[in-house]
């Protein structure tokens, strides 16, 4: 289970008629909904290299790494140390970490290492004292971020533990309750699963806007006694990537681009099953950049499938993760 509350349907009644609607989709790509697009469209270009369009209108929401404390653990000292790991961290360096552990096959407890060695992160902490657990979600990225956070705490004098636990449905009451002291989470995300749990009203608490989103989780996190370090400047949320060969061809860098030169027939976008008609995939894109395309083509949720059809020229535009390996300069 990936961090995000991927996708999510706007209502229960939504989620069905995504299941309904998409169930005869095919990799082979399928009609996309009813659209008024007119243009001739951007035919799939095969390559290499992936390259993620700017959301310059804001679609999707901030989903910036930042840390998660169980307030009773929580001291100045250990908040210092997280913070200097988010003040070190970027979307690109990011990437580049989930290149060496999930391309280049180093082990996550080495590239945190080298991460922190490359940016002089260990240096003139300031020194804590006490046993720290750090978690960490079922997944490479979560992983890697641990051992960041594992590795910087330990040269700031914490005795620390990192334990690898589940999805957010385990790890999450276990930091409420003290069982885990921090763990690398995702602000959006959090977000949305702490109003879940503290207030049903349905208002959503994430938001494009960083601060406006940090102000409600910190709110949030007080109701179930958490408290949080500085978000960072990476993000690891829905992107929408094409090859750098297409965005070349057809002149594109930003999701504005796309719509204006690429709605049409013959563009093909691709994205896991429920894309058509979730808010944060086609529907947004049909609704926030009034991007046409002529084909929908389900695959899967930024994962194998969706990567390789973009690579090898079968899908124009997919659904990906901004901070995939894959997206890492060749």
């Amino acid at each position: 289970m990936r961090r995000h509350l991927l996708l999510m349907a706007t209502s229960a009644t939504a989620a069905i008629v995504t299941l309904a609607g998409c169930g005869s989709a095919g990799s082979s790509g399928t009609e996309a909904p009813p659209s008024s697009a007119t243009g001739q469209g951007c035919a799939p270009v095969a390559g290499n290299e992936l390259v993620v369009l700017t959301d310059d209108k804001h679609l999707q929401n901030t989903d910036n790494v930042i840390p998660a404390i169980n307030k009773k653990a929580s001291s100045p000292q250990l908040i210092a140390a997280l913070d200097k790991v988010s003040a070190a961290l970027d979307t690109t360096k990011l990437i580049a970490l989930n290149k060496a552990v999930d391309i280049d096959r180093k082990s996550s407890k080495d590239a945190a290492a080298e991460f922190i060695a490359t940016n002089n992160i260990a240096a003139g902490l300031e020194k804590g004292s006490g046993n720290i657990t750090v978690g960490a979600a079922n997944f490479s990225e979560s992983a890697t971020l641990g051992e960041i956070y594992g590795q910087v705490l330990t040269a700031a004098g914490f005795k620390v533990k990192v334990q690898q636990i589940g999805n957010r449905e385990l790890y999450e009451p276990a930091l409420e309750k003290g069982q885990i002291s921090v763990v690398p989470e995702y602000a959006a995300t959090l977000a949305t699963f702490l109003q879940g749990k503290v207030d049903k009203s349905g208002k959503d608490p994430s938001s494009s806007d960083l601060a406006t989103t940090v102000t409600n989780l910190t709110a949030l996190g007080e109701k179930v006694g958490l408290v949080f370090g500085k978000a960072s400047e990476a993000q690891d949320q829905n992107a929408f990537a094409t090859t750098t060969a297409f965005a070349d061809q057809y002149g594109v860098k930003t999701l504005s681009d796309l719509a204006a030169k690429c709605s049409g027939a013959a563009s093909v976008l691709g994205g896991p099953a429920e894309c058509p008609q979730r808010p944060k995939c086609q529907q947004g894109l049909v609704d926030v950049y009034n991007f046409q395309a002529g084909k929908f083509s389900s695959l899967d949720a930024g994962g194998p499938l969706t990567k390789t059809a973009l690579k090898q020229g079968t899908i124009s535009v997919g659904l990906v993760f901004s901070s995939d390996g894959a997206l890492a300069a060749g």
